[in-house]
């Protein structure tokens, strides 16, 4: 029996271009084959724009399925060439501070560029977002938001020429090996401990406290605690979080994808979401914990580290993590435009 989100849907989008065989449609959310065709033509556009994020298609429904944020049999968007996935687009609404930011991705195949797909897929993102804006409360600002790394030229132009204006810069770090990394003790009277899932919701609502203070602090939403900790790939033996007494104090996720690794041939651990909460802050500890993640990463096999840092993080991330022995490796740049709803 055919279910409304099997139920195939071509899109009739203004503007597309004259391309014999090409069609756009709504993603079949439920055929794990989209997901990876999806995945594919991810993995070609990074690849070309030297992106390291080359995602399988189970990572990337992980991600996507489930949440409040997106809906993927109506939010993202296949564009298919004789039935060849060649491009593909998705609206996420993110809650930001006050704001609802409708955070707009999309990637095309290399082979495929230039011919008016790109544009015709972020317009079509565009309208989605300004569709599903109609339903937020009055008192939230809303924003259309894009995200482009210094690489992807096109995507650049793509986004300045539909009226997005730049608004924040962010860097890329890596560190390219972990034989040599400094000592940093952890300030007197805190302790690491072993991630026991007794403790996994204080965890997650220390993070949740410490980056209030960042811009565009990204709200949690209903069910990503339990995503979280259910993610394929989690190890929180890897993860290094600082106590004192029963308050966390600060904390690293440190993550290995493996799949994406032997993608790339490379072994790189990820740190994200270092954190420190306000009252140990100022005291050496994101300096410690930083150094403890790269230890551990290092036990676990992989000869180099990457991370991502605000440019103009408050509390002197960049300067720490140059201190560490990370260097810039790519630059990015955030983009907002209003929306009319």
């Amino acid at each position: 029996m055919t279910t409304e989100t099997t139920v195939e849907t071509t899109l009739a989008l203004a503007g597309a271009p004259a391309i014999d065989g090409l069609r756009f449609r709504r993603l079949r959310a439920d055929d794990a084959t989209d997901w990876d065709d999806l995945a594919t033509v991810v993995r070609a556009s990074n690849r070309a724009d030297d992106i390291p994020f080359s995602p399988s298609g189970s990572l990337f429904r992980e991600e996507v399925e489930g949440t409040e944020t997106t809906d993927p049999s109506r939010d993202l968007v296949v564009a298919e060439v004789h039935g060849v996935q060649v491009g593909n687009a998705g609206a996420d609404r993110v809650l930001r501070g006050d704001s609802a930011v409708y955070e707009l991705w999309g990637h095309v195949d290399p082979t495929w560029r230039r011919r008016g797909i790109g544009r015709t897929l972020l317009a079509e993102n565009l309208r989605r977002a300004r569709e599903r804006a109609v339903g937020d409360p009055p008192e939230l600002a809303t924003l259309a938001g894009a995200f482009v790394d210094a690489n992807e030229t096109g995507h650049r132009h793509l986004v300045e020429a539909a009226g997005f204006a730049a608004v924040r810069w962010f860097f890329l770090m890596r560190r390219d090996g972990l034989a040599d990394i400094p000592e940093a003790p952890l300030p007197d009277g805190l302790e690491i401990r072993t991630v026991t899932p007794d403790q996994h919701r204080a965890i997650f609502d220390a993070e949740d406290e410490a980056f209030r203070d960042h811009w565009e602090a990204r709200r949690p939403e209903p069910g990503d605690f339990d995503r979280l900790f259910a993610k394929a790939d989690i190890d929180t033996g890897l993860w290094v979080v600082a106590w004192d007494g029963d308050e966390v104090a600060g904390v690293v996720q440190t993550w290995i994808w493996k799949d994406e690794n032997a993608e790339l041939g490379v072994d790189r651990g990820w740190l994200e979401h270092i954190s420190v909460r306000r009252p140990w802050r100022r005291r050496g500890l994101g300096r410690a914990l930083t150094a403890a993640a790269l230890r551990r990463l290092q036990a676990a096999g992989m000869s180099e580290a990457m991370l991502g840092v605000d440019a103009d993080n408050p509390t002197g991330a960049l300067g720490l993590y140059e201190g560490l022995g990370f260097t810039v490796h790519q630059r990015s740049t955030a983009y907002r435009l209003p929306l009319q709803r």
